[in-house]
């Protein structure tokens, strides 16, 4: 099975973080890299059953806001106000901080006008990835602040040094960034961390191959054995990735 075929196969609500609940330990980290406090406006965009928008108006947040498109899911708590609908329909124009983990590269345009009209000293914080072509403001990884006004990235290598700290992507940048991730988004000592952080480690490197900005073209043994690993136990065929440069 190609991996595409294994990862479209996965709920795709888990694989986008929208079904994925952050812990209050994970929340407390996002809040205080984002400076949380007296004054601001907080929205947690895809807010699930608000435990994050509770924990902001506890933090101090002048009023805070939770806004998700499943009605069953969201929760209620003193201080905070829960809002369903798309989070493309929603009047953020008020936000001085703001919570928005979606992959959905559809969701994430049609975001970027919104977050770009925030006024200044607005700050997003996004989960694995700054916001597309933006130098983050803060970087506490895998949480990732952006402020306004936005700093445009002069290329991905700058953006790259930038969230990574490094100038280029090699294995033991891979996993341990992939590893900050898994422990940051799952349960703690999770059977499945090692799996995960394996599978997230293969597919930066070679993502960054195809981009250009791993440290050598070559593979390195490490990612050669999981490679091996996740063909042999798992049947997860990643070959035809290395093959070719894909375009994009």
């Amino acid at each position: 099975m190609r991996i595409e075929e294994y990862i479209g196969s996965l709920p795709q609500d888990i694989m986008s973080g929208r079904q994925v609940q952050l812990t209050a330990g994970s929340l407390r980290r996002i809040f205080d890299l984002a400076g949380l406090g007296d004054g601001d406006v907080f929205y947690h965009l895809g807010c699930g059953d608000g435990l994050g928008v509770r924990m902001a108006a506890e933090y101090g947040a002048k009023r805070s806001v939770g806004i998700d498109s499943d009605g069953d899911k969201i929760g209620a708590g003193r201080g905070a106000e829960m809002v369903c609908c798309d989070v493309r329909d929603a009047d953020i124009s008020d936000a001085t901080v703001v919570l928005f983990w979606f992959t959905d590269e559809e969701i994430v345009d049609a975001m970027m006008p919104k977050f770009e009209r925030l006024g200044s000293g607005a700050r997003v914080v996004t989960v694995w990835s700054p916001l597309p072509g933006l130098l983050p403001h803060r970087v506490d990884f895998p949480y990732i602040v952006s402020r306004a006004p936005f700093q445009p990235a002069a290329s991905l290598r700058d953006q790259l040094l930038a969230v990574f700290g490094v100038e280029c992507i090699d294995f033991l940048t891979a996993w341990e960034y992939s590893e900050r991730y898994t422990k940051a988004i799952g349960p703690q000592g999770a059977q499945n961390d090692r799996f995960l952080t394996i599978l997230q480690s293969v597919t930066m490197w070679i993502n960054a191959r195809n981009m250009g900005v791993s440290c050598t073209d070559e593979m390195p043994e490490s990612i050669r054995t999981y490679v091996g690993i996740l063909r042999t136990f798992f049947g997860i065929e990643v070959q035809h990735l290395l093959d070719g440069r894909p375009q994009g």
